[in-house]
């Protein structure tokens, strides 16, 4: 009881000595026993926050540095590494200053691969599978620059394609004898023999159409074989398109072929040419057609018609000047560069 009374009368003798003069005095005393508590915290607190950066930088580079190994040492071609290079736009090689994406060679290469597996039941395991895929490597990496070269000129010369170009042209490939197919029918038979998504299909039709775009716009020769010919069909009569074929290829710049395919379905899938002969009277000739295909010009003279097929006959002006600028810039160490090592098998093959 004695020391219980003493405690409570130094509690009492001390609480006493707090007085305005030394309010302030105590006040820091209190202040003071809880900085021993905060400032450690706060030092820890600083020290995590910096490690945590220091981990974060390290597993950026590390995996930076994985999916460069996996890419261009690997050369995976996962559909996990695909669906990364379709998010990251690294680039697979470069086309006179213009970047070839990784993702597009990937999209065409493993297509390749998809319908050689599910349809010729090609075994990638075997000597021969490995052959095959080093030509379906040369042959994705080798369309692959020459899309991004057309993309290059493309964009020098305002050169688009439209969603309108693009859904007219998807609206034709899905037409057939029987009619227009569904558009889940023919995504199942896309996905199928191409392994494509939607997505992915329109993607690869609408590069190939300015491809095509580009192949018209740069083509001068076949330019002026078409003015040649457009003149001497004016001035031909009911003259056939054979005589006026060879008229033409003893002037122009660019040979022209003659066709007549004999009778054809009225549908029949050739770029537009039945079509445009059905409008026609007998023994006339069309104007210039440019197929879908982007194939070159084509006139059409029709021959015959019945209620299901028709009968014309054609020349073809071909076009040639961007595969043959592609082939030359392609021998040209200066003017593209590989960052993967892919056997140069569709060169050596179009050699021999």
């Amino acid at each position: 009881m004695i020391r219980k009374i003493r405690k409570k009368e130094e509690i009492t003798s001390e609480s006493a000595r707090i007085t305005s003069d030394t309010i302030a005095e105590h006040r820091e005393k209190v202040l003071a026993g809880g900085r021993r508590f905060k400032y450690p915290v706060q030092y820890v607190r600083h020290k995590l926050v910096f490690n945590a950066i220091i981990v974060g930088i390290a597993l950026i580079v590390l995996l930076v540095a994985f999916t460069w190994w996996q890419l261009y040492i690997v050369q995976n071609t996962s559909d996990f590494m695909y669906r990364v290079t379709r998010v990251i736009p690294v680039p697979v090689a470069s086309v006179d200053g213009q970047q070839v994406r990784y993702s597009d060679y990937l999209m065409k290469y493993r297509s390749s691969v998809h319908y050689l597996q599910e349809k010729e039941q090609v075994n990638f395991n075997t000597e021969d599978g490995r052959r095959q895929s080093d030509f379906v490597k040369s042959q994705a990496m080798s369309d692959a620059i020459a899309d991004a070269y057309a993309i290059k000129i493309a964009k020098e010369k305002s050169i688009t394609v439209s969603d309108t170009e693009l859904e007219t042209f998807l609206k034709l490939q899905r037409e057939s004898e029987d009619g227009e197919v569904s558009q889940a029918a023919y995504d199942a038979v896309i996905l199928d023999y191409y392994g494509w998504s939607p997505a992915e299909y329109r993607y690869a039709t609408k590069t190939k159409l300015l491809r095509q775009k580009v192949a018209y716009a740069v083509d001068e020769d076949s330019t002026k074989t078409l003015e040649i010919a457009e003149e001497q069909i004016k001035a031909a009569g009911n003259k056939s398109l054979k005589t006026i074929a060879e008229s033409v290829n003893k002037v122009a710049p660019r040979s022209v072929r003659y066709d007549a395919p004999g009778f054809v379905p009225r549908t029949n899938q050739d770029g537009g040419l039945a079509e445009a002969a059905i409008s026609l009277k007998k023994g006339q000739i069309s104007g210039v057609i440019k197929p879908m295909n982007g194939d070159g010009y084509w006139f059409v003279r029709l021959l015959d018609i019945n209620e299901t097929q028709v009968s014309y006959e054609a020349i073809h002006i071909p076009l040639a000047t961007l595969a043959e600028q592609v082939s030359l810039i392609a021998s040209d160490s200066d003017m593209v560069t590989t960052y993967i090592s892919i056997p140069d098998l569709v060169n050596n093959q179009e050699e021999e």
